[in-house]
């Protein structure tokens, strides 16, 4: 392993902290406008109309990463019923991402024996926690991000992760036909139909300020794993092509960023993606959740699962990304852990062994499947993981003497001439771009242009 890895930053740093500075502000509004009593008397009005019965709005207002919360009691109803309204700044395709949620959130309800609270009409669940909670050391502020209680023993820890692998496994035996989104067409009927609303759409949008009109339309949906590794190949570019800000460090960062980029589109062309790491492979498609974690786990005093809530950024998708060990055994992501992923690697090998002993399932980070996966979803840790872990596993291994700055030399042979040839360009114009901080308002067909300077067609994502 090339030692100039093991002391990368937090890739949360690569963020566009002018995007991320708007964003704030847009929430600090936003608050001020889904907390008005206006608002919460037309939602009392619609609860009325629903039930027929006179409906009162119970404060505070609950606020979530992506939604806010209005607890609605009913005149002569025993238990209280929540409306779930996306927070504008922060839910990208608010209405999209909702109608797409209370599908899956129904068809899980419906087709399986997950508890999961009925959609529009669900009662309040008598939940003490999450299991979040119960995975996290006792006594820390539970407003800050969740992380493993490094003191757990190993029975609880294994019991808790059973109860998270049951249900994995439940939702991994539901098979269909394409990636995308579940959409209800009648009452009780579901089809894929939608395009896939990923957690990475959402913050390329919102922290990458990624021009929407480069975005497949809302009915685009995925006939095979090939296509949608493609897919995501490309937005990692997409990425790189608009995020103006902290994104790119130098000239040779950029160059590294884009070689890894343009290979593993390439790797994505010629199939080779979708096979990484399996003998075999059926080529299924299964639901899949980019949020699914503990936080999401309702559980009471004795440690029972009463409820799973928040399915969005749930989707239908390649088989391999339900496969692998999951990311949150640690409750953080590797992008965001505060001191960087080898560091995360060694907490998070310490209890995958846990984790395996209740899934019986090792095979894939001993491949590099995990990486490859998580690679695939995430477009702030993909230059990371694909230099540390990936790289070597398709090309062999590089010289152990290579600077980080010039990893790309190794590899940029690789890359077709045309892609070779506008390289210098591309690196050119975005250090320019660099000199001048600002949040750039894309012209759709000016985007689509870029698209297609390295290469790509006119949609991403």
């Amino acid at each position: 392993m090339n030692n100039f890895l093991l002391r990368s930053a937090p890739t949360w740093q690569d963020f566009d902290e002018l995007a991320w500075d708007k964003n704030d502000e847009d929430w600090k509004g936003a608050q001020k406008a889904l907390s008005k009593k206006s608002l919460c008397r037309r939602l009392e009005l619609l609860v009325t109309e629903k039930f027929e019965k006179a409906a009162t709005w119970i404060p505070p207002m609950i606020i979530g990463g992506f939604n806010n919360l209005y607890r609605i009691r009913i005149e002569g109803v025993s238990s209280d019923v929540l409306v779930r309204r996306p927070s504008v700044s922060q839910a990208q395709f608010p209405q999209e991402k909702t109608l797409r949620e209370a599908a899956t959130a129904k068809y899980i309800r419906q087709n399986t024996n997950i508890p999961t609270p009925r959609v529009l009409l669900y009662k309040r669940v008598e939940n003490k926690s999450t299991l979040s909670h119960a995975l996290t050391t006792p006594g820390l502020d539970r407003s800050v991000a969740h992380a493993l209680d490094p003191n757990i023993s190993q029975k609880t820890l294994k019991d808790l992760y059973l109860k998270v692998a049951n249900i994995m496994l439940e939702l991994s035996h539901h098979k269909f036909t394409a990636i995308g989104s579940l959409v209800e067409i009648d009452n009780g009927s579901f089809l894929v139909v939608g395009r896939p609303i990923t957690q990475n759409m959402s913050d390329m949008l919102q922290l990458a300020n990624i021009p929407s009109a480069t975005f497949h339309p809302e009915d685009k949906t995925f006939g095979s794993s090939d296509e949608y590794y493609l897919n995501l190949a490309q937005g990692h570019l997409a990425q790189l092509i608009f995020q103006q800000n902290d994104l790119v460090k130098s000239a040779d960062d950029c160059r590294n960023k884009y070689v890894a980029r343009q290979i593993f589109r390439q790797l994505a062309e010629q199939g080779r993606l979708s096979a990484f790491g399996f003998a075999e492979d059926t080529y299924s498609i299964r639901l899949y959740g980019d949020d699914f974690r503990p936080g999401n786990i309702l559980i009471n005093d004795a440690n029972e699962v009463v409820s799973v809530i928040d399915w969005e950024f749930t989707y239908t998708a390649p088989t391999q990304f339900v496969l692998h060990p999951p990311w949150w055994l640690l409750l953080d992501t590797p992008e965001m852990w505060d001191a960087d992923i080898d560091n995360w690697v060694e907490k998070y090998e310490l209890r995958l062994e846990t984790w395996l002993s209740a899934m019986r399932e090792a095979e894939e980070i001993e491949n590099g499947r995990f990486w490859l996966t998580y690679a695939t979803r995430k477009s702030w840790v993909f230059d990371t993981l694909y230099w540390k872990f990936l790289d070597e596993k398709f090309f062999g291994k590089r010289e152990s003497t290579v600077e980080k700055n010039d990893l790309w030399k190794t590899r940029v042979h690789l890359l077709s001439e045309s892609v070779r040839n506008v390289m210098e360009s591309f690196v050119q114009r975005k250090l320019e771009e660099m000199k001048e901080r600002k949040l750039v308002d894309w012209d759709p067909e000016m985007a689509k242009s870029r698209l297609q300077e390295v290469h790509l067609n006119g949609e991403v994502s």
